[in-house]
């Protein structure tokens, strides 16, 4: 018996989970080893993210020439943008350790870095529960995504206290508080993609 092709909008809603895990793993990583290779290491994460855009568009244009959606069209639409945004926060702080010279990561990076490589995987997970269509069981993931967004939260207001006390550079200041702040961004977009799962088990269960 033939398989059933699987619909091209939760393929590529798939492929872009899976897309954004790979970046996260990368970047969670390697963020400890810039010394040598910051170059490559923000190079590595514009292909992630570039291949993330082509994701987009695959959509974009699907959604512009298929009567037939398996979710609201405004749905896809918002739930891919959304999965974009973080893609794009964690290519554009990969980017502030090349164009900053930031080459050692502090234990609060650290902490970012896990926090965004946890919540990629959350987002893996009820994706992947989306194409089955197992709405109510994506509820346990974007819960877990909400709670990792708080941590995030919390890391901020401690990196920020702590960076305010002990660091005397004011270059060196503004530079770790725009990535620390960039890294928080990101989390607040991985919260998004489980507002948006929400909504679309709202309108759909």
């Amino acid at each position: 018996m033939r398989l059933r092709k699987k619909d091209i909008f939760f393929e590529t809603l798939e492929n872009m989970a899976d897309t954004i895990v790979q970046a996260a793993d990368y970047f969670a990583q390697n963020i400890t080893n810039l010394k040598e290779n910051v170059d490559v290491f923000a190079a590595e994460m514009k292909k992630y993210e570039s291949q993330c855009d082509t994701y987009t568009h695959t959509v974009i244009k699907e959604l512009n020439k298929t009567f037939i959606t398996p979710l609201e069209r405004d749905d896809i639409m918002d739930l891919i943008t959304s999965m974009d945004d973080v893609i794009d926060g964690l290519e554009a702080s990969a980017s502030r350790f090349y164009m900053y010279n930031l080459l050692d990561a502090d234990e609060y990076i650290v902490q970012f870095a896990e926090i965004l490589r946890q919540s990629a995987y959350e987002i893996q997970k009820a994706i992947h529960l989306l194409s089955q269509k197992k709405l109510l069981a994506i509820r346990e993931y974007t819960i877990r995504l909400n709670d990792l967004e708080n941590q995030g939260d919390e890391v901020l207001r401690i990196c920020t206290k702590v960076l305010f006390e002990t660091v005397k550079d004011p270059i060196e200041l503004i530079k770790r508080k725009e990535l620390y702040e960039r890294l928080e961004t990101t989390t607040d977009k991985c919260e998004d993609v489980a507002n948006m799962l929400e909504s679309i088990i709202m309108r759909n269960s």
